[in-house]
């Protein structure tokens, strides 16, 4: 009897010590899982800290190393087409080309429709190119224009919309993209930027710090390289 009671007794107290064990066991692991999910976290506000930090500065490191190393090459056949559009309305032919490589890099972008519905290789909105007057004209500028207007001169006129047939074919296509540069250095000469306020011009023509900081990126960048052009 004395031999089973111990026996007993020392089969419960292992019991008790498998079970204290589990439990330790438990309380650890949900420790180490707390403490994985708090390191977590902290990781995911580390890095939106610095993505923040890296926006407020006006060099942001990390995008202009980006910039740099999966940058597009200005194509060549281009650059008499910016000259000769920015010529006509005395602006930068440098900027033009920057808001080029903003809007589409230089037209590889496809399609050439935005989401929001701005349109061609300089990415008008319609009714910016046609002119906010049309009678379907609100809100965004999306509208609803017939085809046969958006490319019109007469209607453009009409409407006092910025698009230019500058290739003189009789159409004025946001998608033809001589007709586009020659529409948007209307836009930019018509904003400040024939008189130097380059800034402001980029400013309307999309409205955001962020945009004017990369055109002016690009404008610096290319005034750097073809300042002999």
């Amino acid at each position: 009897m004395v031999s089973r009671l111990s026996e007993n007794v020392v089969s419960g107290l292992g019991r008790i010590k498998t079970k204290n064990r589990r439990q330790s066991n438990e309380e650890t692991n949900k420790r180490g899982g707390v403490l994985k999910t708090i390191g977590a976290i902290a990781i995911v506000f580390a890095i939106v800290a610095l993505v923040i930090a890296f926006n407020l500065v006006s060099e942001n490191p990390v995008k202009k190393f980006a910039q740099q190393m999966f940058e597009p090459k200005m194509p060549e056949e281009n650059i008499p087409l910016y000259q000769k559009a920015a010529s006509a309305y005395d602006i930068p032919w440098t900027l033009l080309a920057a808001h080029h490589r903003v809007e589409t890099k230089f037209s590889t972008m496809d399609p050439l429709t935005s989401p929001a519905g701005a349109e061609g290789h300089m990415q008008f909105m319609p009714c910016t190119f046609v002119g906010w007057s049309h009678p379907t004209c609100t809100d965004l500028g999306k509208g609803d224009i017939d085809e046969s207007e958006k490319t019109d001169p007469a209607a453009i006129r009409k409407y006092g919309g910025y698009g230019v047939d500058g290739n003189n074919d009789g159409v004025a296509d946001p998608y033809d993209l001589q007709d586009a540069l020659y529409s948007a250095a209307n836009y930019l000469s018509q904003h400040g930027a024939s008189e130097g306020d380059l800034e402001q011009a980029i400013l309307t023509y999309n409205h955001s710090d962020e945009y004017v900081k990369d055109v002016l990126f690009y404008y610096n960048k290319y005034e750097e390289q073809y300042r002999d052009e």
